[in-house]
């Protein structure tokens, strides 16, 4: 059986190096099947599991989904009805919250409840956008089937991520959060509930450590 990823596009950039990350696992598992970079809503929905990529203003991304003819219609069926599995990107991963804070207040998809706010850290001199890479810690939250794809550094953490942000995901329950970040204050570096997962950093941007967090969501039938 083969098997369709589709990488959403919405006209906010960085699809080609996702799509590339997620066929290059699919190739090394032996699964056969494509990545497909897709703006169309048919397309989507006959797809097994879902990526929503994101660079650039809340605000933005999310009119772009938005005016993507039946996009959000078609994606709220395969994830919050058919339950297919989902993975969002950076702003993808915000755009699951209840609104984005970000040059005014616009509403997201809703499906994890919670804010995108500005990132204030307690050290002033660390820069505003966070960029580079960071490691993560488990948080209290269960371990997350997708997780478990990814090798965990000697003192139980994770290893590193590339990251490139300025707003962070504070999400209502905690249970949501599994895994955080920390700089200048700790933050959801990863989000999940049921069957959808996010990351505030770039898996096709973080070498081994993002591509083995691509293995664990292909593999993954929530």
């Amino acid at each position: 059986m083969r098997m369709q990823i589709a990488i959403i596009d919405y006209g906010s950039g960085n699809l080609r190096s996702a799509a590339k990350a997620f066929q290059h696992v699919m190739d090394e598992e032996g699964i056969s099947g494509n990545a497909i970079i897709t703006g169309d809503a048919d397309t989507v929905a006959k797809c097994d599991k879902i990526v929503l990529p994101g660079q650039g203003a809340f605000g933005d991304c999310i009119s772009g989904l938005k005016n993507v003819p039946g996009m959000v219609d078609v994606l709220t069926e395969k994830v919050l009805q058919r339950g297919a599995p989902f993975f969002g990107i950076c702003v993808g991963m915000q755009l699951l919250a209840t609104r984005g804070l970000e040059f005014g207040e616009h509403a997201g998809l809703g499906w994890i409840p919670g804010d995108v706010v500005k990132m204030t850290p307690s050290d002033p001199s660390l820069k505003i956008p966070h960029m580079g890479w960071n490691g993560l810690k488990p948080s209290a939250a269960a371990a997350h089937p997708v997780l478990q794809s990814v090798t965990k550094n000697a003192d139980g953490s994770y290893p590193d991520f590339y990251f490139v942000h300025s707003f962070m995901f504070e999400c209502k329950d905690a249970k949501n959060v599994l895994a955080l970040c920390d700089y200048g204050g700790e933050f959801a570096a990863i989000v999940g509930r049921d069957n959808m997962i996010g990351t505030q950093f770039h898996p096709e941007k973080s070498q081994k450590a993002g591509l083995d967090l691509v293995r664990g969501f292909l593999r993954w039938n929530p």
